[in-house]
């Protein structure tokens, strides 16, 4: 199941809306004979690419599968229908999958045909690794990782605004396989007049699908001629609902209109509620400090990717996080710090909401 799971995580960022799934078929005589996992754009799945490479070898075997195959006739057919072709004996399940369509009846369908099933194993990690697809069917909102670069004492550029670059090589590199390894990145329109930013994962060697660029702009006032809508992956504009997007609307792949709040500012978790709609499961946040502010103030960050370089700016520098509006300390949102890591000279922290 850990070398299922691996498998899966190639998938992130790569298959939405779909779950990314690892699968392993291990043939009557104990030895693996096929691996598969979700392909790009979430077909084939991993049960049947893994089953394809296995052939004849599957029958009497063992699928381990990081996720409840499918049961429903969509796009591709059912999972459990190709599993039961297969000759398979035994299938080893990472955890149920979530969707009211699957939800235990892949499961039942596979016992009901006389397989022995066996769900649970690596039961925590297998729903950690798709948390983005089941916070979308849980919440109705993708899973969000605010990715933040600053000096020592929190801050992301200085008093003129020049922020490029704060961190080093290194630490990019490591926000670029972020990218990848979500569906949608999103900035503000304060981030896009600054810094004009392409927001595409510039790995070498990297040929998988890009994320989905998101601009978070109340009143529309993108330019058209930003870097971003030159040419790449799609840019899709989030903005006011009576916003007038007529200039941009032939340079836009998407437009999602969302109501306003008091001050005339995207109401952020109606914004999630709507990408959440269109399939988006995972989002990094490289936004501004508004933008930040308005995340974590509505407690809608679950991962928090905190890149310092080792220098200090002064209090005359801009902060990572615009101010919330704190009037309590108990009101603070806590992380709990899960990982470090060292990026050339910068350190590398994650926390997670508690």
């Amino acid at each position: 199941m850990h070398q299922a799971l691996a498998l899966a995580q190639r998938g992130l960022g790569q298959v939405w809306p779909n779950p990314a799934v690892g699968a392993i078929v291990v043939d009557s005589g104990g030895l693996i004979c096929g691996r598969g996992w979700t392909q790009p754009g979430g077909r084939p799945h991993a049960e049947t690419e893994a089953l394809r490479r296995a052939g004849e070898r599957a029958r009497g075997g063992t699928l381990y599968v990081s996720l409840e195959p499918c049961n429903h006739h969509g796009k591709t057919p059912p999972c459990t229908e190709a599993i039961i072709a297969a000759g398979i004996a035994r299938v080893v399940a990472g955890c149920t999958d979530p969707d009211e369509r699957v939800s235990g009846s892949g499961f039942n369908r596979l016992r009901e045909a006389g397989l022995t099933v066996e769900e649970g194993c690596l039961q925590d990690e297998a729903r950690a690794l798709n948390t983005g697809f089941f916070r979308r069917i849980a919440e109705e909102r993708p899973y969000v990782t605010l990715k933040l670069a600053t000096s020592l004492d929190g801050k992301i550029a200085i008093a003129s605004g020049e922020s490029q670059w704060i961190t080093g090589d290194e630490a990019r590199a490591r926000a670029h396989l972020l990218r990848a390894e979500n569906d949608a990145v999103l900035v503000g329109i304060g981030t896009v007049l600054a810094d004009d930013p392409s927001l595409t994962c510039r790995l070498p060697g990297y040929d998988g699908r890009q994320p989905v660029r998101l601009v978070l702009d109340s009143t529309a006032r993108m330019p058209t001629d930003a870097a971003m809508l030159d040419d790449g992956p799609p840019v899709w504009l989030v903005c006011g609902q009576g916003a007038d997007t007529t200039a941009l609307e032939s340079r836009l792949d998407k437009i999602i209109g969302v109501p306003t709040d008091r001050s005339g500012r995207v109401d952020i978790a109606a914004a999630l509620t709507l990408l959440a709609e269109e399939g988006i499961t995972r989002i990094m946040v490289e936004g501004g400090g508004t933008v930040a502010a308005s995340l974590l103030s509505a407690r809608l960050v679950d991962t928090i990717v905190w890149a310092r370089a080792g220098g200090v700016i002064g209090a005359d520098g801009i902060g990572a996080v615009a101010p919330i509006g704190l009037e309590h300390l108990a009101d603070m949102t806590r992380y709990r710090l899960i990982g470090q890591e060292r990026c050339g000279p910068d350190t590398l922290d994650t926390y997670c909401a508690r």
